[in-house]
């Protein structure tokens, strides 16, 4: 392995209505690669952000070129993002970090002492994580759920915040799926890695950007695309119910026939009709969600598209 001072550690930032902080990020970040010592460069991803922040990350990339910005033409996704940042990085070390200063950039030296011991991957294990409850509940009961699903064992105390070696980002590059959540690839990937835990710092400027609706979303993508224990466990629930509707048709058979008893209650048998038609389309639903996700891969959309990058004006002077 190189010395650590020739040592190049990338840092990718997805950045979505966190104007205010980059400035501060972009201090305490290179303080702390510097300290290690290495070399840096981050890259900030602009994710159509509401605020101002492309133009204050193209005045940070003018003051220090180690600063990269890039302008995604709208909306993908923080994950998206996340993968726009990683197809530009160069460092021989990769670090992956929300915006919003909940990620202290001060344990990125942490990180890499712990990569150094031998890991390809070091993930930040927020102790006492600084959310709100119910953010800090729906994180627990969906890797809960996703654990069940895929048969993983994952903690729902990581997140984004890691540090990687350039070999897992090579590869990283090779999945091009649409549905993406940055820590599950990672993971799915089997390079050796670990967790250290962190300080995690509580948000001071705007709002996370992630609502119910878009939790859900993200949580139903992470699972159909991870597993198809789904579509295993409708079939099962399927079958249960109609072993026990066999079952309650001869128990039926025997009542009238040995027992001389008039079957009555035409309304159980709406609520058996009704109850059986609720669970079909729900299950025509899982369906068409698998189905929907083919759909949408078999176009081969590009996962982002690039507005504008800041070094853009340099590489066209260069070909002059």
């Amino acid at each position: 392995m190189e010395s650590a001072e020739k040592q190049l550690i990338s840092v990718v930032v997805p950045v979505y209505g966190c104007e205010t902080c980059l400035i501060e990020l972009c201090d305490r970040i290179k303080t702390a690669i510097l300290s290690i010592p290495a070399n840096y460069e981050i890259i900030l991803i602009n994710d159509a952000s509401p605020d101002q922040a492309w133009q204050t990350i193209k005045r940070l990339s003018s003051q220090d070129d180690a600063i990269k910005g890039i302008d995604l033409a709208r909306n993908f996704g923080q994950h998206h993002a996340i993968t726009a940042g990683l197809d530009d990085t160069t460092g021989n070390w990769v670090v992956v970090m929300d915006c919003d200063l909940q990620d202290r950039p001060e344990e990125i030296p942490n990180l890499y002492q712990k990569a150094l011991e031998g890991y390809d991957v070091v993930f930040a294990k927020r102790t006492v994580r600084q959310d709100n409850w119910f953010k800090k509940k729906s994180s627990q009961l969906f890797y809960r759920i996703y654990d069940y699903l895929s048969g993983q064992t994952t903690d729902y105390s990581t997140a984004n915040f890691s540090i990687v070696e350039q070999k897992v980002v090579t590869n990283f590059r090779k999945l091009r799926e649409q549905n993406r959540y940055f820590p599950l690839f990672i993971k799915w990937m089997g390079y050796k890695n670990t967790s250290i835990p962190v300080r995690h710092d509580a948000r001071t400027e705007g709002k996370s950007s992630y609502n119910l609706y878009k939790l859900i979303h993200l949580a139903t993508d992470a699972i159909i695309s991870q597993s198809n224990k789904p579509l295993r466990l409708s079939i099962q629930f399927g079958f249960l119910i109609s072993l026990v509707s066999f079952l309650y048709a001869v128990y039926l058979f025997c009542r009238y026939f040995f027992m001389d008893e008039h079957v009555q209650g035409w309304t159980s048998v709406m609520v058996s009709l009704f109850f059986i038609g609720g669970l079909i389309f729900f299950n025509f639903g899982i369906l068409g969600l698998y189905i929907g996700k083919i759909f949408n891969e078999t176009k081969g959309r590009p996962l982002y598209l690039i507005r504008e990058k800041t070094d853009e004006k340099e590489e066209r002077s260069d070909d002059r």
